[in-house]
């Protein structure tokens, strides 16, 4: 009896995780229609996203994406809602995945074809404040003050998971980046670096 109990019990738990997925992505993509948001065909998302384009920002999502947001979702631990600020451009290319990952978009934000982001791996294209101690002090002018520059993804990355990536970088096309790696420099194509700071470690073809 016990036997059919378990078989039942795990039936249920499938149909129990079914069902939502049948309504995250069609609210998601209402949330991100009325943020202005453009989407292509096939964009599969599991758990809630958080979206905020303001009037400044664009966000365009390519065919073929697969987001996971949260912990029901990304089960690798440190868990976060996939979130999308932007007040500056942010695209997203076709066949990318990611789960549970932060883009703060204050300037230009370019995420390729075919890319892979890691389990709450954060990307931010500005310092979010001044450096000078003065200017931090006037909460508008700070921000206004702070450094910004333009991060490039290019098609076939894999950036490992909990990696931090700096404004002003461009990580090259298959280039792999190492779990829990601060990516503060331009990548080169077909190489794979790890650490905080990153650092080469071999070529692709060497693996």
């Amino acid at each position: 009896m016990s036997k059919y109990l378990i078989l039942i019990f795990k039936a249920f738990r499938r149909v129990s995780k079914t069902i939502p997925l049948l309504f995250y992505s069609p609210i998601n993509k209402l949330n991100l229609f009325l943020n202005g948001a453009t989407f292509g065909k096939n964009l599969k998302i599991r758990g809630f996203i958080k979206v905020i384009v303001t009037r400044r920002g664009s966000l365009t999502i390519g065919d073929n994406v697969s987001i996971n947001s949260g912990q029901n979702h990304n089960i690798i631990g440190r868990n976060q809602k996939t979130t999308f600020w932007v007040e500056g451009n942010l695209s997203i290319g076709h066949n990318t995945g990611m789960s549970s990952t932060a883009i703060i978009c204050n300037n230009h934000i370019e995420i390729g074809n075919y890319v892979k982001i890691g389990g709450n791996t954060v990307i931010y294209d500005t310092d979010f404040h001044s450096l000078n101690p003065e200017i931090r002090k006037d909460p508008n002018l700070d921000k206004s003050n702070a450094k910004k520059g333009t991060v490039i993804i290019r098609d076939n990355a894999f950036i490992g998971s909990h990696s931090t990536i700096l404004k002003g970088v461009t990580i090259g096309e298959n280039a792999v980046i190492g779990a829990c790696s601060l990516v503060s420099k331009n990548i080169p194509a077909n190489e794979i670096w790890a650490g905080n700071p990153v650092k080469f470690i071999k070529k692709t073809d060497e693996i």
